[in-house]
């Protein structure tokens, strides 16, 4: 049986694992590494930042015509829904784990901008191996708006570095 999916049911994955990222960087923003006021703030600004990133998923998955809105199978009791959630809440930011667990290394600015880098360029190799299972007909070529949003995320955060550290 050959796994296909829709374009939206890949943006409902992008928003999910949009929520999952803005409730882990506020979450660590409560968090032993925040008693620094600069990394609290970058967290807090990092939450936000997903949020936002929410919101233009969520606005792209609107745009979405006939074919890459269908669902792939009858699904009365929504099971490919929380299969989906499933998949998103254990990629790229898992919210299974505490962020003082996997921030606890994290001891400087520098650290925390590479940490999140780091799951930026997870979530593009994740929604670069989903484009194998959308087909065309069902808008496999939207992924690629997804992952330039994620590029767009790590530029940002480049240049946060920059201004922020290498003053």
């Amino acid at each position: 049986m050959k796994l296909e999916f829709s374009a939206e049911e890949i943006f409902e994955m992008a928003v999910q694992i949009e929520r999952n990222g803005a409730k882990f960087y506020r979450k660590a923003s409560e968090g032993k590494l925040a008693q620094d006021d600069q990394i609290k703030k970058l967290l807090l600004d990092l939450s936000g930042m997903e949020d936002q990133h929410e919101k233009v998923f969520s606005s792209m998955a609107k745009e979405l015509t006939g074919p890459e809105k269908a669902p792939m199978i009858f699904d009365p009791d929504n099971e490919l829904g929380l299969y989906l959630q499933a998949m998103a809440d254990g990629r790229v930011v898992d919210t299974r784990t505490e962020p003082a667990e996997k921030l606890k290394d994290l001891k400087k600015l520098e650290d925390l901008f590479a940490f999140a880098i780091g799951l930026e360029k997870d979530s593009i190799v994740f929604y670069t191996g989903m484009k194998e299972v959308v087909p065309e007909h069902l808008g496999k070529n939207r992924l690629d708006k997804i992952i330039r949003e994620e590029i767009g995320h790590i530029a940002f955060l480049n240049r946060e570095i920059n201004a922020r550290i290498k003053k």
